[in-house]
């Protein structure tokens, strides 16, 4: 302890360059978007404390603090701002498909058919009564497990 109690006298960047880096490699293994921020607060105060400005441990902690609650609040902000909350989710395939357009492969009998979207194939029900022709084109309304409910376009 005295070790740490020492180095933190002489050179504490080195502490808080290790808190960061510490910090950001349980971010990079775990991906929780929870620590990134107060990784970026340990190099700043790393910065700070490596230019001159020495306050003691007690400011430093104060400093860490504030910027991780500052830049935690304002990188909500500017992620639901740049990614709002109706824009699907990239890797949900299935909220991807609502809104496009799939081609009619097998005729539709009793409402059901299959359609081909997105390289795959799938079992589709059908809203409305107009039936499509197969090789006609169908817009995707909804996905319910396995079976897309798809219209005529």
């Amino acid at each position: 302890m005295e070790a740490l109690i020492s180095l933190h006298a002489t050179q504490p960047y080195w502490i808080w360059l290790g808190v960061g880096l510490v910090l950001l490699a349980i971010e990079s293994a775990f991906s929780t978007e929870w620590l990134l921020w107060p990784a970026v607060s340990a190099g700043v105060v790393a910065v700070l404390t490596a230019i001159g400005l020495r306050y003691g441990f007690a400011v430093e902690i104060i400093v860490f603090g504030l910027l991780t609650a500052v830049l935690t609040l304002l990188s909500r902000r500017v992620v639901t701002r740049v990614n709002p909350a109706d824009v699907p989710d990239i890797n949900d395939r299935d909220a991807r498909l609502i809104g496009q357009h799939a081609q009619v492969i097998t005729p539709f009998l009793d409402g059901r058919g299959r359609v081909f979207i997105s390289g795959s194939e799938w079992a589709a029900e059908l809203e409305g009564d107009a039936a499509p022709a197969v090789g006609s084109r169908v817009v995707v309304e909804a996905v319910q497990g396995a079976r897309l409910k798809v219209r005529a376009s």
